[in-house]
C-alpha cells in the first residue's frame, strides 16, 4: 500500500438531459475522518452514496464536497392568479363604496402577495433520476482524482520521511562515536572535579566521592537511549515502506523519538554530544511536522 497525504483537491464535470453539474472536493488535515457535503435542494439523496464511497477510500482528513447544478431550461415564468386578482378587485370595489378612495393602480394590484405567481419549469422524473445517477458517477471520478492526488503527495512525504530517518541515524552514529560519551571520559572529568574539590577542602570523603563519581558516570551513559532510537528508526522505515494509513502510529513514534533525544541531551555533559543531541532534536521535530500531513 502507498502512503497518502490528507490534503488534496479535485474537480469533475458532467451533464445529463437539461442538467449540467460540477463537483469540487477539497481535503485538509484532521485527527479523524469527516465528509462535509453541500448539495442543492432536491439532490439530497446523493448524500448517503457519497458518504459510503468516500468512507471506503479515505480513513482520515476532513473532506469538503460541493455540488453545483444548473438546468438549461430553468427559465422561470410569471402568471397571474386570476382567482386572487378577482377577489382583490372585488374587495377594492366594496371599499370604494364605503370610503372616498382612489381606485387601485395596476402596479398596486400586482404588488399584492399572491396575485403574481412564479412558476418553476416542470420537472421530468426520468430526467431527474438520470441526472442524479450521472452526478453520482461524477462524484466517483472526483473522488478517484482526490485519492490519486493524496497518494502522489504521500509518495513525496514518504521520501522526505526516509531522508529524516537517514539524518537521525547519522546523528545517532555521531553521538555513538563522540569521545565525551565514553564512561572513561566521564569518569576522568569527574575525577578532575573531585581532585579540585579535595584541594580546596579536607572535609570531603575521597572514597565517598569516588563512589558517587562512578554512579554518575553510569547514569550519564546513553547506550540505552541510542539502542531505542535505532529501534524506532527501524520501525519508522518499516511503516513508511508498507504504507497505508500509518499517520497516527508515526506520530506516536515521533513522540518516542523526542523522548529519547531529550534524555540524551539531559544526560550529556559534553559540548559535542549536546550539540549532536540538539541537532537530532531538530530533525525529529521536522519528522513530526511532516507526519502530521499523513493519513
Amino acid at each position: 500500500m502507498a502512503l497518502s497525504s490528507m490534503t488534496g483537491f479535485a474537480r469533475s464535470h458532467g451533464a445529463s438531459g437539461p442538467y449540467t453539474f460540477e463537483w469540487e472536493l477539497k481535503s485538509v488535515n484532521a485527527k479523524g475522518y469527516d465528509l462535509r457535503l453541500r448539495l442543492p435542494s432536491g439532490w439530497d439523496e446523493l448524500e448517503a452514496f457519497a458518504k459510503k464511497r468516500a468512507g471506503e477510500l479515505l480513513s482520515r482528513g476532513t473532506v469538503y464536497a460541493n455540488l453545483s447544478v444548473k438546468r438549461a431550461d430553468a427559465a422561470q415564468t410569471i402568471r397571474i392568479n386570476e382567482d386572487v386578482l378577482a377577489a382583490v378587485v372585488k374587495v377594492a370595489g366594496t371599499l370604494a363604496q364605503r370610503i372616498d378612495a382612489v381606485a387601485p393602480s395596476i402596479d398596486g394590484l400586482l404588488g399584492i402577495k399572491g396575485v403574481i405567481e412564479v412558476v418553476e419549469p416542470e420537472s421530468n422524473e426520468d430526467e431527474d433520476k438520470a441526472a442524479r445517477e450521472a452526478a453520482a458517477k461524477a462524484f466517483e471520478q472526483a473522488l478517484d482524482s482526490l485519492v490519486e492526488m493524496r497518494r502522489r503527495e504521500g509518495d513525496a512525504l514518504g521520501q522526505i520521511l526516509m531522508q529524516r530517518m537517514d539524518e537521525i541515524e547519522g546523528l545517532a552514529r555521531r553521538a555513538e562515536a563522540a569521545p565525551g560519551r565514553k564512561p572513561e571520559a566521564i569518569k576522568a572529568r569527574l575525577a578532575e572535579q573531585i581532585a579540585a574539590l579535595l584541594e580546596t577542602s579536607d572535609r570531603f570523603d575521597a572514597d565517598r566521592l569516588s563512589q558517587e563519581a562512578i554512579l554518575i558516570a553510569t547514569k550519564a551513559d546513553i547506550r540505552e537511549e541510542l539502542d531505542r532510537i535505532a529501534s524506532h528508526i527501524a520501525q519508522a522505515r518499516e511503516m513508511i515502506g508498507k504504507g497505508g494509513p500509518v499517520g497516527r502510529r508515526l506520530d506516536f513514534l515521533a513522540q518516542e523519538f523526542n523522548r529519547e533525544v531529550n534524555t540524551c541531551c539531559s544526560k550529556s555533559n559534553d559540548v559535542e554530544l549536546t550539540n549532536t543531541g540538539l541537532a537530532m532534536k531538530n530533525v525529529v521535530e521536522q519528522f513530526r511536522e511532516q507526519v502530521q500531513n499523513l493519513e
